[in-house]
């Protein structure tokens, strides 16, 4: 279990450091290939969005049906090599289309990842299991806002993006020797139903109600990720690396805490057996829609990031939460492809359309000489927070009668 548990904590760490690298280099892209932030709203969300949209179900079918391993591979090694070829854009055509594959190769890694530890953990242990391969996402983006930001101050953008694409190379070549053949799960009807069937998920009114309160959270987190950095920076004067290291250091540290202890808890609330998994980190991103929200109108920059901790912690603790609550619902045989609608429902119109928005409100108030626009943009993150915080107490009352059915 260590060994495949530490090689998807580095896939996930790579896929979240090169997702996240052009947020902390978007400064530094926008004035190198003049950029505005509404292409920089398109260039952070767009792409991903259409490639979850379209990929994200069929590449996690084919890891519930057939080999996970081979999947996931082919993934890493897609997005990396299209990290790299992002280092060589000149322009936001180009940029765009390597961020497409990136999205392409990223579609399919979480729920083949997670169809990996179907077939080799066990379900008293895979909310653990879940919990230590989300922890990559704190750790990539603390590395990515921290190291990408000071080495982009050195070197530029573009040594950034070319080495995490070949660091991400050799970890697709180490998942070959360490992941090992996936021992086949028993037989269900599940595997072979119709492609269209996985869609009845949603029929369920617990997983139609946690789908619900995904897509609420993809309009909070995409723009607080693709934002923060440029607010920060614009509005309070921290360079690159200083709100790369500060930000990104905290967002680690709270998602190692969000990501273990969220699946620690996990675990506990499955075996308490009241069918309640979706509780606690509703209630956590209540308290993070107010807490970020005087973040945007803080005095002073440290103050603002403090205030930015509670909806970091959220994020992650969400999700050892959300992906367990819908393997349970799923079922054996489709935890992958519950994985997918989750990722579908986070990752279609809130990256979409979230940071577009935010780009869009912003230059907007650039143009009528309103101050801290971007602020006034991000305010949508605070909004998505509560709207998803309130669906995920519904959908906890749901999940629960849904669990506890004989």
């Amino acid at each position: 279990m260590a060994a495949v548990c530490i090689v998807l904590l580095l896939i996930n760490a790579f896929s979240q450091i090169d997702r996240i690298l052009p947020f902390i280099l978007a400064e530094k892209i926008k004035a190198d290939l003049e950029l505005t932030d509404t292409e920089m709203g398109l260039l952070t969300g767009l792409a991903f969005a259409v490639c979850y949209a379209l990929l994200s179900l069929p590449l996690a079918r084919a890891a519930d049906r057939g080999s996970p391993r081979l999947v996931l591979v082919s993934c890493v090694l897609i997005w990396s090599i299209m990290t790299t070829l992002g280092g060589f854009a000149a322009s936001f055509m180009f940029l765009a289309l390597t961020r497409f594959g990136v999205a392409f190769g990223e579609a399919g890694a979480v729920p083949a990842g997670h169809a990996l530890i179907v077939h080799k953990i066990g379900p008293e242990r895979r909310g653990l299991a879940i919990g230590l391969f989300a922890m990559g996402i704190p750790l990539g983006t603390m590395v990515g806002f921290a190291a990408g930001g000071a080495i982009a101050d050195v070197f530029g953008w573009r040594v950034v993006l070319i080495g995490a694409g070949a660091i991400g190379i050799l970890i697709g070549l180490l998942t070959i020797l360490v992941s090992g053949p996936t021992p086949p799960l028993p037989t269900s009807a599940s595997r072979n139903e119709s492609f269209l069937r996985t869609l009845d998920l949603l029929s369920s009114p617990a997983f139609r109600s946690l789908f619900t309160g995904t897509i609420f959270l993809g309009f909070a987190g995409a723009p607080f990720y693709a934002f923060s950095i440029p607010f920060l920076i614009r509005t309070h004067g921290f360079t690159a690396t200083e709100v790369g290291v500060s930000f990104g250091m905290l967002q680690g540290l709270m998602g190692i805490i969000g990501t273990l202890g969220g699946g620690r808890w996990f675990d506990f609330a499955v075996r308490s057996g009241t069918g309640k998994v979706l509780g606690p980190p509703a209630i956590l991103f209540l308290i993070a829609s107010v807490t970020t929200t005087a973040a945007l109108f803080a005095p002073t920059g440290w103050m603002a990031i403090a205030l930015f901790v509670p909806g970091m912690l959220s994020f992650s603790f969400m999700l050892p939460w959300g992906f367990g609550a819908a393997h349970l619902i799923a079922g054996p045989g489709r935890q992958a492809q519950a994985t997918s609608l989750v990722m579908i429902g986070s990752g279609l119109l809130g990256p979409a359309l979230g940071p577009l928005i935010v780009g869009i409100v912003s230059d907007a108030a650039s143009a009528a000489d309103i101050s801290n626009g971007l602020g006034l943009g991000l305010l949508i993150v605070p909004l998505s927070t509560v709207l998803a915080g309130i669906t995920l107490l519904i959908a906890n009352q749901r999940v629960g009668a849904f669990l506890r059915q004989p």
